[in-house]
């Protein structure tokens, strides 16, 4: 017997049978037999927006709020207006908020002023660390200082759309969280003595003349120790036809969380007023809460490349009244910011 023959004989039947099984693997493999598991697609934007069951903002309700804010007159520190309208909106964010902070502290002004002020603060969810700022300042002007008409450039603005358009905005999102309670911390901040800078007349002689409330705070929270994941400021949230631009304060310190508030803007249908464009970095209250307590926080401000200054055509004139003010406008900022809100749940 040839011992060689009958061994490649041998090799070429396993050879032909492992051949065999792995066809045969194959063809069951591929006919409905065992296979792998494969991941779920993540939803989409849009379908996120879909089952996060946003409440909906209501345009008249924060009309309703920054009328009232008006009606007391200029907001400026050391003023017995400032001081009505102080307690007006404790008593109101109050009523919705199940915790209230009212910080009063002392501020020294470009000249020299002392002024006494009041950052207004309520809290959702204060046992929650994973926690949103949303912050707007309901101080007033004490000096319509753009306003054509030189003749008004040391008399206080109304300030309906320069203050107390976020102001607004926030107690219609303060109200609505009091119905629908999110599982997120929310702390609400009404920052004073933000508008109380340099006269134009001597603008630039000192840093940081502005956002005074902020800078206090910034330094003093109202908590030791007090953190957020992020903050969105408004600020002139309330004129027709407004362009939210990508500022440039906000891209330095936030560029994620200003493309998230975009993209779900542009994900609600409210793309038009929110555009891609970016803007010159300027000085608000977002930049001492970025500097100073570093919360990554960015500025929801009207933009516009139709006047001198690069706000809206009002803005620092006597004409900044209720006159100014769209429903429509606040809608969009409202909707956008409560739908951020719910989405993070």
């Amino acid at each position: 017997m040839d011992y060689s023959s009958t061994e490649n004989l041998k090799r070429m039947r396993l050879l032909i049978s492992l051949i065999l099984i792995g066809y045969i693997l194959a063809l069951t493999t591929g006919c409905g037999g065992q296979q792998r598991p494969t991941m779920p697609a993540a939803p989409t934007l849009h379908e996120r927006i879909m089952e996060a069951n946003v409440p909906d903002f209501d345009e008249d309700s924060a009309y309703h709020f920054v009328d009232r804010q008006v009606s007391f007159g200029p907001r400026v520190p050391n003023t017995l207006t400032h001081t009505a309208c102080a307690n007006y909106l404790e008593a109101t964010l109050g009523r919705f908020t199940p915790r209230m902070v009212v910080q009063d502290a002392r501020v020294r002004a470009f000249n020299g002023t002392v002024l006494n002020i009041k950052n207004i603060i309520g809290s959702f969810n204060p046992e929650n660390k994973s926690r949103i700022l949303l912050c707007a300042h309901w101080d007033s002007r004490p000096f319509a200082d753009h306003d054509p008409d030189p003749a008004n450039h040391y008399k206080p603005l109304p300030g309906a759309n320069d203050g107390a358009s976020g102001v607004g905005v926030l107690l219609e999102v303060a109200r609505q969280l009091s119905i629908q309670q999110p599982s997120m911390g929310i702390d609400i901040i009404f920052f004073d003595a933000e508008d109380y800078g340099e006269h134009q007349q001597v603008q630039g002689q000192k840093d940081d003349t502005w956002a005074l409330g902020s800078q206090y705070w910034a330094r003093n929270p109202h908590l030791p120790g007090y953190r957020a994941r992020f903050g969105i400021l408004l600020d002139m949230v309330g004129a027709a036809d407004a362009m939210f631009t990508m500022e440039g304060t906000s891209m330095q310190y936030a560029p994620d969380v200003m493309k998230k508030v975009w993209d779900i803007s542009e994900a609600i249908g409210f793309g038009t007023y929110f555009s891609r464009k970016r803007t010159n970095a300027i000085i608000d209250d977002h930049l001492y809460i970025n500097q100073i307590i570093h919360i990554p926080t960015i500025d929801i401000i009207h933009h516009s490349t139709n006047t001198h200054t690069g706000f809206f055509e009002h803005w620092h004139t006597m004409l900044d009244n209720m006159n100014a003010i769209d429903p429509s406008t606040l809608k969009v900022v409202g909707q956008t910011v409560l739908t951020v809100i719910y989405l993070e749940n």
